[in-house]
């Protein structure tokens, strides 16, 4: 563990570590330039940018049939192209044909989030290909920044997330005590990744965790592009974020369907993010119409169905374990054939599990034999081993800082 006495995660962090699995969406000028990749250096023309059937119900319908309970929208991306009308720039929607320039992406994504119980995020860029004050005039760059924020979080009800992307910032100053001070303001709920941050990115774009993968920690991952990191001076609760690409781009790409995830690897990602303690963060690229293209729908939906399927009816559960100290026993009535133990912390009052194991009473036999040795819990931790027939299961914790607190544990049968 990264300290010894308890830090504790506020309500809204552990709310946040609930929801587990959301939706990324990069959508906006740049979905309309075939090929052009971050930073690209070729221009781009606000009146190309025409989503005649853009539904972003379908977006929310979609990810709330998969089981995500959040979603995160590119407001702004590098390009500096804002997806509503803001007043500050010149390059926006409303200088779009989409529309006649009266449309208004924000607003359509956060209308379809409340209405299909979503918790609307957004993505801003810091950095700004856009405006040619960015690296010439910081203090007008922060005045910009605080401007186009106040838009986004004035002018659509509650935003549960701002997601601020370090990537393109590396060495840039930013004012973030101005900048974090209005956010904090104008929106006291909400949860950021930078600056002041109450959740972490987790250091790739692989949607990989490592293990261990605690919720303490004393610096966070900046950018794709440093290894530097930003030290926080003092230990602080911040549970990890993974994103990761449903294809192999951001943005919407005629010629990317080839590198479209399959169910096994959507899973294995599953299990090293959500089964590690971690949030996943999933991006599909809307199309140029407006809509998620079809094969994405398709193996989202198909992911919430095996992820229903895997979890959703345990062989044992929590309530039918007699709890012994360090120890928590499950001895069904019969010899049962098991492949998975899910265990989760109760984190309110921190994090305490640093080493576990796991045993089972073997069928025939009825030996103990340990079958699993781990050492974060945290959030939730999937535990998966080939399949095997017992007659109890003991979940032991070995190493904790202070008394565990074990909120959950299920048992269950997944097969092939």
């Amino acid at each position: 563990m990264t300290t010894k006495h308890k830090i504790v995660p506020t309500a809204k962090q552990l709310s946040f570590q609930e929801w587990e699995f959301g939706l990324f969406l990069h959508f906006g000028l740049r979905t309309f330039y075939e090929g052009y990749v971050d930073f690209d250096e070729r221009p781009m023309l606000p009146a190309e940018f025409n989503p005649k059937h853009l539904d972003c119900e379908q977006w929310i319908k979609t990810a709330k049939e998969a089981g995500m309970k959040y979603a995160v929208l590119t407001a702004k991306h590098h390009d500096g192209f804002s997806n509503w009308p803001s007043a500050y720039t010149s390059f926006s929607v409303a200088e779009s044909s989409w529309k006649n320039g009266k449309g208004d992406v924000i607003r359509e994504f956060a209308d379809a989030c409340r209405k299909y119980g979503i918790k609307p995020g957004l993505y801003y860029s810091p950095y700004d290909g856009s405006v040619d004050f960015y690296n010439q005039d910081a203090k007008a760059y922060d005045d910009y920044f605080v401007n186009q924020i106040t838009e986004l979080l004035t002018n659509y009800g509650e935003i549960d997330i701002l997601w601020l992307d370090g990537c393109g910032s590396e060495g840039h100053e930013y004012d973030w005590p101005r900048i974090i001070g209005e956010i904090r303001r104008l929106q006291p709920n909400i949860l950021l990744n930078m600056g002041d941050p109450d959740f972490r990115w987790v250091g790739n774009e692989d949607g990989i965790a490592p293990v261990p993968c605690w919720n303490v920690v004393d610096s966070t991952a900046i950018s794709i592009l440093t290894d530097e990191k930003n030290q926080l001076g003092d230990a602080r609760w911040l549970p990890a974020e993974a994103d990761v690409q449903m294809r192999s781009n951001w943005f919407y790409s005629d010629n990317d369907e080839h590198t479209l995830k399959s169910i096994e690897e959507l899973m294995g990602l599953y299990y090293h993010s959500v089964g590690r303690g971690v949030n996943l963060l999933l991006n599909i690229g809307p199309n140029r119409e407006g809509v998620l293209p079809q094969m994405d729908t398709e193996q989202l939906l198909a992911m919430g169905r095996e992820i229903r399927r895997r979890f959703d009816h345990p062989t044992g559960t929590f309530e039918q374990c007699k709890n012994e100290g360090n120890k928590w026993i499950y001895t069904p009535e019969g010899a049962q054939l098991l492949d998975h133990v899910v265990i989760q912390e109760d984190l309110a009052k921190g994090e305490s599990v640093s080493q576990f194991k796991i045993s089972i009473i073997t069928a025939k036999s009825q030996q103990l034999l340990t079958i699993y040795e781990g050492k974060n819990i945290g959030h939730k931790a999937i535990v998966r081993f080939p399949a095997v027939k017992v007659r109890g299961v003991i979940l032991e914790i070995i190493e904790s800082n202070g008394t565990p607190a074990i909120k959950n544990i299920s048992f269950h049968h997944v097969g092939e």
